[in-house]
């Protein structure tokens, strides 16, 4: 009778208050993840709703919180269902344009030829492997490669609302230039016109609900990334730049950019950083050593983490099946996962910053 009356909801959720999440460091409990419990005969049952279904610690939590539950007297099991609800940007439903679209997030290089459209590629498809509703917007007019890197060939459509429908490919809803030229054929346009092309792929596309907004912008700091920032709030850029000093020269000058459009820097990204011999294992940090890490202390902005130079990167996306999907179990493919998630909590915790400042 005493464990029978001590078993209760409040019991439950004073343990679960000892499972901290490591990168909001607050318990799961007082960050309101712990929903629907329920006691039947000793067997517990109760929902963890996490921010983002790319969550890193995601495993950790639910060992963690099973481990927990399982030590208080009485408790004979513990089942528990794990969801998410993708934490959005506080301003981003104000925002008429896209009212179904919580985070856009922008992938710049300031440079080009550093493997930004790739990045922005598999980033895209490791959010939507995990269970977001995911986005990608090719934003590059001059020169828009994300179809070819995912294999899609798509002719506008449009809906009963006078919308275009963007094309799908791997479960990522995507919408590109590219769809609206021939083969070779240049676009030539001065700075109004950009920026006219850049509010009808945000205004114009019948996106729908996403979780995320992923945004492949052009090299460098000129009209699309002006326009982009002054149309939409936009939850965070990420910058991709290599190693070497004359890809991080401009990279800070990216960062610059979106500090004076006041943008916030979700993190750098550094491609390229080695390349490892498939014969022998040996790897050679070829580009140099630690460039995107320095720059990422330097202005105050997460690491957000590193890729390889590999071959395969490339065969893929010549080939329009990037390594993500292609073979997401490969060593490749879990350092774009893992970078995702990172990326995915990053915007979590600036959210959740953001909501409780507004709420005080």
């Amino acid at each position: 009778m005493f464990k029978k009356r001590m078993l209760n909801e409040e019991a439950i959720l004073n343990a679960l208050r000892k499972v901290m999440d490591p990168d909001l460091h607050t318990d799961i409990v007082s960050l309101g993840f712990v929903k629907d419990v329920a006691i039947t005969d000793g067997k517990v049952s109760f929902t963890l709703e996490l921010t983002t279904p790319a969550c890193p610690v995601r495993d950790q939590l639910l060992l963690e919180a099973r481990r927990t539950v399982l030590e208080i007297p009485g408790v004979k099991d513990v089942d528990v269902k794990m969801t998410s609800q993708v934490v959005e940007t506080p301003t981003a439903r104000k925002e008429k344009m896209l009212p179904d679209v919580k985070n856009i997030i922008p992938v710049a290089s300031g440079k080009g030829g550093v493997g930004k459209s790739t990045v922005s590629v598999n980033v895209a498809l490791a959010l939507s492997l995990s269970g977001s509703k995911v986005g990608l917007l090719d934003a590059d007019i001059y020169g828009p490669s994300i179809p070819q890197i995912l294999g899609v060939t798509y002719e506008p459509q449009m809906n009963e609302n006078n919308k275009i429908i963007p094309a799908k490919q791997y479960g990522i809803k995507v919408m590109s230039m590219g769809f609206f030229l021939t083969n070779y054929q240049a676009a030539i346009w001065r700075g109004p016109m950009l920026a006219k092309m850049v509010e009808q792929f945000i205004s114009s596309v019948e996106w729908g609900e996403l979780d995320y907004l992923i945004v492949d912008l052009p090299p460098g700091t000129g009209d699309i990334q002006l326009s982009l920032c002054q149309l939409i709030p936009l939850t965070g850029a990420v910058i991709v730049s290599t190693p070497q000093d004359v890809a991080l020269n401009v990279a800070r000058k990216a960062i610059l950019m979106f500090g004076q459009l006041h943008t916030p820097i979700l993190g750098i990204i550094e491609n390229m950083s080695y390349y490892t011999c498939p014969q022998c294992g040996h790897t050679e940090r070829i580009f140099g050593e630690g460039g995107g890490a320095k720059v990422s202390q330097e202005f105050g902005i997460p690491f957000i983490g590193e890729i390889p130079l590999a071959r395969s990167i490339r065969e893929q996306g010549d080939t329009g099946k990037p390594v993500v999907f292609a073979e997401p179990q490969s060593d490749i493919a879990k350092a774009f996962i893992s970078i995702a998630e990172t990326l995915a909590a990053k915007v979590s915790i600036q959210n959740l910053a953001q909501k409780n400042l507004t709420n005080k």
